[in-house]
């Protein structure tokens, strides 16, 4: 076995397989653009950290659960004049998030609110920020199933947790007093702590119908 060989090996046993690909890209230039031991060795590190760190985010915006990747970039503000371009353009820094704020998408159906609160999910992840996408139905009956399994501490803790809670579509099915608690439960726990970006088609002054609790 040549020494090249042995460090392919070393290379693969580590699970440095960035820095194995580039290692051959940077021998066969090595006499046209000839580095130093410190260039050569901080490219194929930062080549490896770079890789890694894709893999952290891919992973990241599978586990969030997103209805689709679709990023800021993708969306067209042309077709839609009345959204201020420069303020969900802030909001995708994410300073938002920083000040545990929150954020109300309100609008008629298909005008991009479920397209815009993905976007500013996925640029969390990319951020290394923790993020999770549910459909508010999908939502309350998983908090309904816990509380009949006795598990609703245990549930509310789980998405208590997610510095970006993402609720879409509040209002699409009726939600029942039960459903209604469990929902405010959470948003309490949340409040101030964590940011939360919810999506509606259903405008403030008829909440009180959709979640069966005009108080509430």
């Amino acid at each position: 076995m040549t020494k090249y060989q042995a460090l392919s090996n070393n290379l693969t046993k580590l699970k440095l397989n960035r820095f194995a690909e580039h290692l051959n890209h940077l021998l066969d230039h090595q006499e046209d653009e000839p580095k130093s031991l410190t260039d050569a060795l901080y490219e194929l590190t930062t080549a490896e950290l770079k890789y890694r760190e894709q893999k952290k985010v891919a992973l990241r915006i599978k586990l969030a659960r997103f209805p689709y990747n679709k990023t800021l970039l993708d969306f067209g503000f042309s077709y839609q004049p009345s959204i201020n371009q420069k303020m969900i353009e802030d909001l995708g820094s994410l300073r938002f998030a920083d000040d545990n704020q929150n954020i109300l998408f309100i609008g008629t159906s298909g005008v991009g609110k479920t397209h815009l609160a993905t976007a500013i999910g996925i640029e969390g992840c990319k951020q290394g920020i923790s993020t999770q996408f549910i459909r508010c139905s999908d939502l309350i009956s998983k908090l309904q199933t816990a509380l009949a399994q006795g598990r609703s501490e245990e549930v509310l803790r789980q998405y208590a947790r997610f510095q970006i809670l993402i609720i879409d579509e509040i209002g699409y099915l009726p939600i029942d007093s039960i459903g209604a608690k469990l929902f405010f439960q959470l948003i309490e726990r949340r409040y101030e702590r964590k940011s939360t970006v919810i999506t509606t088609n259903i405008p403030l002054s008829k909440w009180g119908n959709t979640f069966s609790d005009k108080m509430l």
